[in-house]
């Protein structure tokens, strides 16, 4: 029995989506001509394939490394990657797996096709690019736009003596064009970038991309030209191949580099022109001045932040990216100072949450809910009960399934003996040469559908709260220990889903909602490194808490509420979600 699975990928827009069912198609042909038992099948849709940062190629290769599959067959290498590196990394991964990599156009794949077939495809990228750029030179030369639409403008869009579109022209967009001639005015006249986003937001005047302005959709970054107040356009001067993008090869991210001055094409297009050259020339001398001023800050901060990412991969704070305001389900961020503040507010004015939160605070609050609220016995029990039902049908289902494959496998055994026997005693009939194959192919895909059969769901320790307790205990002290503090806040962030932070009716009061799922809390009390076998999703929260007034103290009407905890008023629900089956539990304890 050779197990198969299939991988496809179109890489743009100018492909057709069907081409991925196209691919598969094609491969299963093959695979059914050559026998070959299909038990999954992978794709990406318009993505590159000059990055592995792809969901379905990912998913491919940890399914390999997990003994999934005997062969991995697709249409050609170049669906699979099409960079050097990435192509000689996933053979190598593959080959380790003990996988063979097939392909519709050059068969069975070996160092040979890696080292020949990579540096082609990487040449065929590099060689796109190229033609790409003499194209866009061109265009940008005779006047018209080379790629990207700035605010303020139009597409124009006509054919030309042939029918073709002329592609690069651009018209200038009134009532757009009002606002950039504010925004310049506003900014001279010694209004800074998030005062002016604030005040376009609250005036419900959508920003360049259709939502709410940022104070960096205005200022951007002087050198690099970007920003509204930077962009020479809107004095008539189309300026291309200031930067270049290249992809990081870890993250498959674009990347942006600035290009030599000199390389650097001009043209003058008088007829895009919004603002004067005085209007412009104040704007230039503000930013001088703020330079001058705070040059030197903001270029050692930009640093310093450059070198931290450089220097770790990780979060820089132990709750970066899990806190979400209850208002406008923004993300709450640090803002100034160690605290936490709605990042629409204070960035876009788009929401009316100003109040902030210590770093300090909120992470010892979050701390005291893992250990003593979330999984509390009492309140732990509805979403506990509800996990260890949905896992007792989900196995009973599987058990289920398994004795009516096995059932089937049975007789389709005694069908194939009962062939083999009449032949074996001189009593073969033309009629058994037909029925035979459809019996072993029966019999390879319920062997198959068996030994893929996913494992018993664990139950639920009945004391799982007092040992999940001791070991989050343990993490909050290897937080602070140099050697340990990594690892420790990684398991700590696995914990948390997420935390809701939403303003309370009195100065400085901030409740907060902490959800966090059952999954990792089971594997945190198992002690494994490995995720839980896929099972029912339970989520368990804890919502309540106030925020802890500096000047007056704890809330004396509610001594629940006090420091030693930092939750008071709380509630805990489960949700389990399987096929089309849902089902909420509330428990409020007081």
């Amino acid at each position: 029995m050779t197990r198969v699975a299939l991988y496809a990928r179109y890489s743009s827009d100018n492909q057709r989506e069907a081409s991925v069912e196209d691919q598969l198609g094609l491969c299963r042909q093959h695979a059914e001509r050559q026998g070959w038992i299909v038990v999954e099948s992978y794709h990406d849709r318009a993505i590159s394939g000059a990055s592995l940062i792809r969901l379905g190629i990912q998913a491919l290769m940890q399914e390999a490394q997990r003994g999934g599959f005997d062969i991995v067959l697709a249409e050609a290498l170049d669906r699979i990657s099409r960079d050097e590196e990435d192509v000689a990394g996933v053979y190598k991964r593959m080959t380790f797996a003990g996988v063979k990599v097939v392909t519709l156009s050059e068969g069975e794949i070996t160092h040979l096709h890696v080292g020949l077939k990579g540096t082609m495809n990487a040449l065929f990228l590099k060689d796109l690019a190229d033609k790409t750029r003499r194209g866009l030179r061109g265009r940008v030369e005779k006047g018209k736009s080379g790629g990207g639409l700035s605010y303020g403008y139009d597409v124009v869009k006509r054919a030309d003596g042939n029918g073709e579109p002329m592609r690069g022209e651009r018209t200038i967009n009134e009532a757009a064009a009002v606002i950039v001639r504010r925004i310049f005015r506003e900014f001279a006249d010694g209004k800074s970038p998030r005062a002016i986003a604030r005040d376009l937001n609250a005036e419900d005047i959508p920003g360049p991309r259709g939502d709410a302005w940022m104070d960096t959709t205005i200022r951007g970054h002087v050198n690099r030209g970007t920003g509204i107040i930077n962009n020479e356009l809107y004095v008539g001067r189309l300026v291309w191949n200031r930067l270049r993008y290249i992809k990081d090869p870890d993250t498959g991210r674009r990347v942006t580099r600035l290009n030599p001055q000199p390389e650097w094409i001009v043209q003058e297009v008088p007829e895009l022109r919004v603002i004067d050259d005085a209007l412009w020339d104040c704007t230039k001398q503000r930013q001088a001045e703020l330079a001058k001023r705070y040059g030197t800050s903001i270029e050692g901060a930009r640093a310093h932040h450059a070198n931290r990412l450089r220097g770790m991969h990780r979060k820089r704070h132990l709750l970066s990216g899990l806190l979400t305001c209850g208002v406008c389900v923004g993300s709450y961020a640090i803002l100034v100072k160690d605290r936490y503040g709605c990042s629409n507010h204070y960035r876009r004015g788009a929401c009316t949450n100003g109040h902030t939160i210590r770093r300090e605070e909120i992470e010892a609050r979050v701390l005291e809910g893992l250990k003593h609220k979330l999984v509390a016995p009492e309140a732990a029990a509805d979403a506990i009960r509800a996990f260890q039902e949905e896992t007792n049908r989900l196995n009973r289902e599987r058990l289920a399934a398994a004795e009516a494959d096995r059932a089937a496998l049975a007789k389709v055994q005694r069908g194939i003996d009962g062939i083999m026997a009449a032949i074996e005693d001189g009593l073969y009939e033309p009629s058994m040469k037909d029925r035979l194959p459809p019996l072993e192919r029966q019999k390879v895909e319920l062997q198959a559908r068996l030994a893929a059969a996913p494992e018993p769901l664990p139950a639920v320790h009945p004391g799982i709260a007092e040992t999940y307790r001791a070991r989050i205990e343990r993490l909050a002290e290897a937080l602070v220990d140099p050697d340990a503090s990594l690892q420790a806040a990684e398991a700590i962030r696995s914990l948390v889903g997420q935390v809701v932070l939403t303003p309370g009716t009195e100065r400085g009061q901030v409740h907060a909602a902490l959800h966090g799922e059952l999954g990792p809390i089971l594997q945190l009390v198992a002690r494994k490194n490995e995720g839980l076998p896929p099972g029912p999703g339970v989520r368990l929260s804890v919502a309540a808490g106030r925020h802890i007034n500096r000047r007056a103290g704890p809330d004396r009407k509610n001594p629940a509420s006090s420091s030693e905890t930092g939750f008071a008023d709380y509630r805990v629900w489960s949700s389990v979600v399987a096929g089309a089956r849902n089902r909420l539990c509330r428990n409020r304890i007081l």
